[in-house]
């Protein structure tokens, strides 16, 4: 789900905007007029409350609309599993819509409606764990979804009615009888939609047949794969159809879009985005979860898109839009949030293969402006959680700057820290884990797999940046000796009290008018000291340049030293080493002596203070026994000279 689309008024005047430039140049609130709407529609409470008793594993969906009018007449037939002793079921349905009788089969069926928005239905028994049946709900009304809502009876150009659905997070109860939670799929779905013969309906799946009956035409969609309810969705008008192909591995797939009339030169001459997404994504993470069947997009009248499965609806073709809700395809429908608690699954993952994967393979120049104008919508506020602490405020879960910018940095930063064929593997694991294919995942569950493929202990990266909030700003402090050789300080504050230091990988770059190099450092403590050979005279540090991190305020101090370092002359023995170092130095009679030894990493492993040394004097450094083998550094400072010798451990 997306609204980056926030030119408000002119969204509202027109509903349209040219696909060729940036959606409303790039405005940085993705979900500003997503949680506005959001929040008109779930206007009488926002939690399920369908019993925990029994699973839906099918629903036949008949469903009469016309488009002119702001009312739908259904029946629907769930399929469900009971899973404990009942003689009753629960359903998410909104009260204002009459349900006119239940049957199973030829028998009726008692139930109740509450205004809490509920269908309480009282089966012929009592019915016992695994016991599978199915009942018929007879029901009609109008929706009470106007304006942005769930359910919406509106009109295109030149007054041409329309109806349309968006029922993300809870609006599917606003119009059809269902489990409105994020703890149950049906495995797959027949929708029939009766309309007015002179319109086409579109909704989840492959339209399969056409049937005209008098002035009506019912049109049958067949879905076979686990869908949420929030995912369900129909739209009717006189749209005009058109189909492209993709080819993705054996498969050439269909594309099928259903617009406005009067906006079908501009969908079609904007499809490349949704046909380069499909394979870049089927590349990247797995193939495209819905291949035997389609994909497409339907135009709608709302302010941004919705990742309905199989069919996304949109209010343009933009290239951010589209790939947005393709992108969902993968992280939201195949694998959906367990919980509103971690939506950023659903929305951190669409924004940063949209914003930043798609762009960095197809479209180089927009990838640098979303990098930066994400970065700095992050940082524009000094605390802020990925992990949503109230799933009962829409607008705190579509938090635009938490939950879509910050939940894609979050991914950068981990490509970053994994590296990318670990990181691709990883979520390709997750997209494939047995538990959570065509299921629901938490983050914890994407922990799990990024561990599994990279074997690293991720628990700081999420208890810092999914649960903590705020950012470090970092300050490196610096120097060369006459060898050119650098001592690195690192520092970092953090913006809120929630995380007091932020262990990163710190992408440092040393450079002059003609030279630069790239250094990584693992930033594991404050007032952390690295030593690196530069190799030439730098005049200028770089920290994080690529801005591969989430930071603000960084500052890189150059120290001037009094007197310029001379270079000791110094005997170092035995090398490679056991356990002790011996080192005698020339000329350094009286001065005071410090021996440091450092790994790869820039951590001093251990190191001794001779307070007055006396020329020539033979020095025991002695070395910890349980370090591995390898290369080390040992650094001598006597007054203002210093030595650097590379030393091996056996």
């Amino acid at each position: 789900m997306k609204s980056k689309i926030l030119c408000f008024v002119l969204v509202l005047l027109s509903l349209k905007m040219s696909a060729q430039e940036p959606v409303c140049k790039q405005v940085k609130d993705i979900a500003a007029f997503e949680k506005q709407a959001s929040e008109k529609r779930n206007r009488s409470g926002l939690l399920t409350l369908a019993s925990g008793n029994y699973t839906v594993h099918f629903y036949k969906c008949e469903w009469t609309i016309d488009p002119s009018k702001n009312y739908i007449t259904g029946k629907v037939t769930p399929h469900f599993i009971v899973t404990g002793s009942t003689s009753s079921l629960v359903f998410d349905l909104s009260h204002v819509l009459k349900v006119d009788s239940i049957y199973m089969r030829n028998s009726k069926l008692s139930f109740s409606q509450a205004a809490n928005e509920t269908l309480t239905i009282q089966l012929p028994s009592t019915y016992t764990n695994g016991q599978e049946d199915s009942l018929t709900i007879y029901y009609q009304g109008a929706p009470q979804g106007g304006g942005f809502g769930s359910f919406v009876q509106s009109t295109h150009h030149n007054g041409t009615p329309v109806i349309w659905t968006l029922s993300e997070p809870y609006g599917a109860r606003d119009w059809w009888p269902c489990r409105n939670g994020l703890d149950d799929k049906a495995d797959s779905m027949d929708i029939y939609i009766t309309h007015p013969s002179q319109y086409r309906a579109s909704s989840n799946g492959l339209l399969l047949s056409t049937t005209q009956n008098s002035s009506n035409t019912t049109s049958y969609f067949k879905h076979r794969y686990p869908v949420a309810s929030y995912l369900v969705a129909l739209s009717v008008t006189d749209f005009s159809l058109s189909t492209d192909h993709v080819q993705l591995g054996n498969k050439n797939m269909p594309v099928i879009s259903n617009v406005y009339p009067e906006d079908s030169a501009l969908f079609h001459d904007n499809i490349t985005p949704v046909l380069n997404g499909l394979q870049l994504y089927s590349q990247k993470f797995t193939m495209y979860p819905f291949v035997k069947e389609r994909y497409g997009q339907t135009e709608f009248g709302w302010g941004g898109g919705m990742e309905h499965q199989t069919n996304s609806f949109v209010i343009n073709p933009g290239e951010g839009l589209v790939t947005h809700e393709l992108a969902h395809q993968w992280f939201g429908d195949k694998v959906t949030c367990g919980s509103w608690v971690d939506i950023w699954l659903n929305e951190g993952f669409a924004t940063y293969c949209a914003d930043f994967l798609y762009t960095e393979n197809f479209n180089v120049p927009q990838y640098k402006i979303n990098v930066k104008s994400d970065l700095d919508y992050i940082v524009s506020q000094t605390g802020g959680s990925v992990k949503v602490d109230d799933t009962t405020s829409v607008g705190r879960i579509f938090d635009g700057r938490l939950s879509y910018d910050k939940g894609a940095y979050l991914l950068r930063m981990l490509r970053f820290t994994m590296g990318d064929r670990l990181f691709f593997k990883g979520l390709r694991n997750y997209l494939n884990d047995p538990l959570l294919k065509y299921n629901f995942a938490r983050t914890a569950d994407l922990q799990r797999n990024l561990e599994a493929v990279s074997g690293l202990d991720l628990n700081y990266f999420f208890t810092q940046w999914y649960a903590g909030q705020g950012y470090p700003s970092f300050t490196v402090k610096w120097s060369q000796d006459a060898a050119n050789k650098a001592t690195i300080t690192l520092s970092q504050v953090t913006s809120h009290s929630s995380v007091n230091f932020f262990q990163v990988p710190l992408q440092l770059i040393f450079a002059n008018a003609t030279q630069k190099k790239t250094i990584v450092v693992q930033h594991t403590v404050n007032n952390q000291v690295v030593l690196q050979d530069i190799g030439f005279k730098a005049d200028t540090v770089f920290i994080d340049p690529n801005q591969y991190l989430i930071s603000k305020n960084n500052k890189s101090v150059k120290l001037v030293l009094a007197n310029i370092p001379q270079a000791l002359s110094a005997v170092v023995s035995p090398n490679p080493f056991t356990n002790k170092i011996n080192i005698s130095i020339n000329e350094t009679e009286g001065k005071k002596v410090l021996l440091q030894l450092f790994n790869s990493e820039g951590n001093i492993i251990t190191n001794r203070t001779i307070n007055s040394y006396t020329k020539n004097q033979n020095c025991v450094l002695t070395v910890p026994g349980n370090i591995s083998a390898g290369t080390y550094l040992l650094r001598i400072t006597a007054g203002t000279s210093v030595a650097s010798y590379h030393v091996i451990k056996k």
